[in-house]
């Protein structure tokens, strides 16, 4: 199993490099995330102790299941999945240090409000449904300079990008179409010069499109089945990401 995931990580870790050739752009603007969704802690330690420092859970629950076997290895948790507000408290007490998944003013006002009783700031990215599918979170691209500018005004939340799940399909210029729209969204926010906001960050592409997230300037590559192996059951087992729960 060891050698398998560090095979793995280097296999990722090479592609990123060598896009990064192909775009011009230094490998070290692109980090790889760890998507570990129902990843045992024992492998996702295997990455971590082998020089990774930044992983995401989609769910809370797996978020508090794993906290105290890896709490002990230095890393960065990010938050990738749909947040329901009745989880925000969970979130927040597990050492999540940046939300990926934002994306709607409903969950946003609700967190400020817990962040504000606690005297905590947290980073959050706006995620955008680039795809425009139904079964995908994300707000639509036409509302997501209205959203940013929304959060921005709520102290204790620092937008630091973007992110979206692109069209999961083998026509590239679909894919890429994807990418493109979260980037002219960065630059159209980068153009308002809102108080306390950056956009430093487009969390786009896995281990399918990752090439073409690159290209059209990717920072953040989400990388789950291609290093740690691929899943017992399909993700429908375990949740149903199509549906919406406030």
């Amino acid at each position: 199993m060891t050698h398998d995931i560090l095979y793995n990580l280097y296999k990722i870790l090479s592609r990123i490099e060598e896009s990064c050739l192909k775009a011009n752009r230094n490998p070290e603007e692109v980090k790889l995330l760890l998507a570990t969704k129902t990843v045992p802690a024992d492998k996702i330690r295997i990455a971590l102790q082998a020089g990774q420092v930044l992983i995401a859970e989609n769910k809370v629950q797996e978020l508090k299941e794993k906290y105290e076997a890896l709490k002990e290895i230095p890393h960065t948790n990010h938050f990738i999945g749909h947040l329901q507000s009745n989880k925000i408290k969970d979130v927040l007490k597990y050492g999540v240090t940046c939300i990926q998944s934002l994306d709607r003013i409903e969950l946003a006002e609700k967190l400020h409000q817990k962040l504000l009783a606690d005297n905590k700031t947290i980073e959050v990215l706006i995620q955008v449904n680039t795809s425009n599918e139904s079964s995908k979170f994300g707000i639509h691209p036409d509302d997501a300079i209205e959203l940013v500018t929304k959060v921005s005004q709520l102290s204790t939340l620092k937008i630091k990008g973007l992110m979206t799940i692109g069209l999961l399909s083998n026509q590239t210029d679909k894919v890429r179409e994807c990418f493109k729209i979260l980037k002219a969204l960065q630059q159209q926010v980068i153009a308002l010069h809102l108080p306390g906001v950056q956009m430093d960050e487009l969390s786009m592409g896995m281990s399918g499109d990752m090439e073409i997230a690159i290209e059209e300037g990717s920072t953040i590559i989400r990388i789950g089945t291609a290093i740690f192996g691929q899943r017992n059951r399909p993700d429908s087992y375990y949740w149903n990401e199509a549906v919406t729960v406030k």
